[in-house]
């Protein structure tokens, strides 16, 4: 199933994307799309509905996150081996974790604000894992089994925030609209292999990144697997799985965004997010 949030900022409603391609509304079977919604109980009971009888929506007006909400949003750094190299830094041994606040969630086409004083907002596709259940010292042979479902991220990041300002990298990753997703939260079922896909994000109609999950350091089964030795993972935690070469920051001279940049990214098979970069207010 692909599922999806739509509508003004604040008022979105639950939907389904059919076969075809259209919008089915969700909003009489389910409220919200977070927490225990995305369970496996829910998913199920979505799974047996004929999306030829729900309505269809001709208007969405606006795509919101697929999520409306997360408990955690975790991150994964440096887990691609060429965009360790371009960013100058040996292959971690261990998957390096760190968190964006919740509140920088936004919608797969939302502008993205640049926060007043940035000099070096940088752009980072990557591939989104949601929790299904919840997770505490699971073995890398079932970790995929807790996995609700797939979707694009844009991490986006103030590199001198993150980096020169001291402290964590969460002052660099929280700006409000720096963790857009979506468009789509599609369920584990239709992604049979996530560490075969390709990702890719243009700047400008310039493809700056283009890989494939192949090239992560840590796939997403060791990473979660990893991270429930030190924490429980709950139903509707997002896990951002890392970006691969082809940021901002790893270019020579360095290219960073800048008002009416046009970012365009995309993961195989879970939609695609265009973003204009826009000044404060």
């Amino acid at each position: 199933m692909k599922l999806l949030r739509h509508g003004p900022l604040g008022h979105e409603r639950v939907a389904m994307l059919d076969a075809e391609g259209r919008l089915r509304d969700l909003s009489e079977h389910l409220p919200d799309l977070s927490g225990a919604a995305v369970g496996p109980e829910t998913l199920d009971r979505l799974r047996g509905l004929d999306p030829a009888e729900l309505r269809e929506i001709t208007d969405p007006q606006r795509i919101g996150a697929c999520l409306s909400r997360v408990p955690n949003f975790h991150c994964v750094g440096l887990n691609y081996a060429r965009h360790a190299a371009e960013a100058g830094k040996p292959p971690p041994s261990e998957p390096i974790l760190f968190s964006k606040a919740s509140s920088a969630l936004s919608g797969p086409n939302d502008a993205v604000v640049i926060p007043r004083g940035s000099e070096q907002t940088d752009w980072e596709v990557e591939l989104g894992v949601v929790i299904g259940r919840e997770t505490y010292e699971v073995s890398e042979a079932r970790a995929l089994e807790h996995v609700a479902g797939y979707c694009v991220v844009n991490d986006v990041s103030e590199r001198h925030f993150q980096a020169e300002r001291g402290g964590q990298w969460i002052k660099g990753k929280s700006s409000p609209g720096f963790g857009p997703i979506g468009p789509w939260l599609v369920t584990a079922d239709e992604v049979p292999d996530p560490q075969a896909l390709r990702l890719s994000l243009a700047l400008n109609g310039e493809v700056v990144q283009d890989d494939s999950t192949a090239d992560m350091i840590f796939s997403v089964a060791e990473i979660i697997s990893y991270m429930s030795r030190f924490m429980r993972l709950l139903p509707g935690d997002i896990i951002a799985t890392g970006t691969p070469s082809g940021v901002g920051m790893g270019m020579s001279p360095q290219r960073f965004l800048r008002p009416g940049d046009l970012m365009e990214l995309e993961v195989e098979g879970l939609g695609r997010q265009r973003q204009e970069a826009v000044a404060a207010k």
